[in-house]
């Protein structure tokens, strides 16, 4: 199983900037992707942004020039650098990760509890 833990969530005013990070722990589990969904209330979920191991990230429209999505490979963590901050962007960001394990050749993916972000005056 792998188990993911998000942190950086907060209020913050329009305009002001968040870190998210997260950490994927887990056994004989290889990852091939880590990134961001979130889910408003009367909305699908979204995916904010994703980066996969070979480095070829993806951002949602709404989001593209004020996020920017990072990894730290050796750590398995994720950040998410968000700034200019509009109340539209305001959610819970659930961490995502997507692989497989080395015994297996089904994909898993995984998704953390959340980390609320506020965005308002």
């Amino acid at each position: 199983q792998v188990q993911l833990a998000e942190s950086g969530g907060g209020l913050v005013q329009p305009g002001g900037s968040l870190r998210l990070s997260c950490t994927a722990s887990g056994s004989d589990f290889s990852i091939n992707a880590m990134g961001w969904y979130r889910q408003a209330p009367g909305k699908e979920r979204e995916l904010v942004a994703v980066l996969r191991n070979s480095g070829l990230s993806n951002y949602a429209d709404s989001v593209k020039g004020r996020f920017t999505i990072s990894r730290d490979n050796a750590k398995n963590m994720v950040f998410l650098q968000m700034n200019s901050l509009k109340p539209e962007d305001t959610d819970v960001y659930s961490c995502y990760a997507g692989g497989f394990y080395w015994g297996s050749d089904a994909v898993y993916d995984y998704w953390g509890r959340g980390t609320q972000v506020t965005v308002s005056s």
